[in-house]
């Protein structure tokens, strides 16, 4: 879990000044993989979230929490930012953008908590983030495309490289293979990209919040419901009546095309060798000798081989019925 830049509850008072806070407590919280987050405690005992972005400039970090402001207004479930004193939405600590929340009350589920209603309720929420992409402006084309990622593999350590060889040269192959088969006029706009039970909050039966749009992008909304279904729906293998849930409920709100249901194992492979690659480059060259790994690579590789396997054609059906 990701905590970069440690925060002072002396630096988080200063910080809270500018939005007419008065910091009393200051809680690390082992959050995400890429930013260091934190919950605020106010002297009137409110509480907020607080963020630092580790891998955003300011304006990747405006960018998200304008998106975040305009999906708020469309009705979806996120929490929008706060303002300082000044108007702004994101400061600077240490060189680094700075945004504060409200906190929302919510549970996240681990995987032995989700059932299909749940599924459900998640389908629902993305394909109303999908569906406000009119209502948003341009979007960054993200940080995680094919290109991005080969450009990772070939920055790996020589000793690693050499170590995970016979993984990286599969990623690599299949990304060949398959990036040659990607439609590329799919219906695309708002993509979360990372719509894992992390990043969504519960209370009750009902979704309380999507949180952490950091790898928002433009792209296809059919590799956003792969991602998402990947995360949600995968135990030991892939648990149809999770997926057929949460397909039906991204069909009740938006319905995929034609194109896309044919394009939906490209995509999901194409999600599975992204966080195989990100694994690699965040958590397995981080790890220490002997030690167990965190989030492993390898399962998302085999996700990767139960997709050719054509282990989503019931959320293939859920989506076109």
């Amino acid at each position: 879990m990701a905590l970069l830049t440690p925060l002072t509850l002396d630096e988080a008072r200063a910080l809270g000044t500018a939005y007419g806070l008065e910091i009393s407590v200051i809680e690390p919280l082992a959050l995400g993989s890429v930013n260091s987050n934190f919950r605020l405690t106010t002297e009137d005992g409110a509480l907020y979230f607080a963020r630092l972005y580790e891998e955003q400039a300011l304006a990747g970090a405006e960018g998200e929490l304008r998106l975040l402001q305009a999906l708020a207004a469309e009705g979806v479930p996120v929490a929008g930012p706060l303002e300082t004193k000044d108007g702004r939405s994101v400061i600077e600590h240490r060189g680094k953008p700075f945004a504060l929340f409200p906190w929302v009350e919510g549970d996240w589920l681990c995987l032995r908590r989700v059932e299909e209603h749940h599924c459900r309720a998640v389908g629902e929420a993305l394909a109303r983030v999908h569906l406000a992409t009119p209502r948003v402006g341009p979007l960054p084309v993200g940080r995680f495309r094919p290109e991005d990622m080969l450009a990772r593999l070939d920055a790996l350590p020589r000793d690693a490289s050499e170590r995970l060889a016979p993984d990286v040269r599969r990623i690599r192959d299949r990304y060949a293979v398959y990036v040659s088969r990607r439609d590329a006029a799919l219906p695309s706009g708002i993509c979360h990209g990372d719509l894992f039970r992390d990043n969504v909050l519960f209370r009750g039966d009902r979704v309380a919040a999507l949180l952490d749009f950091e790898s928002v992008s433009f792209g296809s909304f059919v590799y956003d419901v792969a991602v998402t279904v990947l995360a949600w729906c995968y135990r030991d293998a892939l648990i149809p009546e999770l997926a057929r849930a949460l397909g039906s409920g991204y069909a009740r709100v938006r319905r995929p095309t034609g194109a896309e249901l044919a394009a939906l194992d490209v995509e999901a492979a194409l999600a599975c060798l992204r966080f195989a690659t990100t694994r690699i480059t965040d958590f397995e060259l981080r790890r220490a000798p002997n030690a167990p790994p965190g989030r492993d690579y390898r399962r998302f590789l085999q996700r990767l081989a139960a997709v050719e396997r054509g282990a989503l054609e019931p959320l293939r059906e859920a989506l076109g019925t």
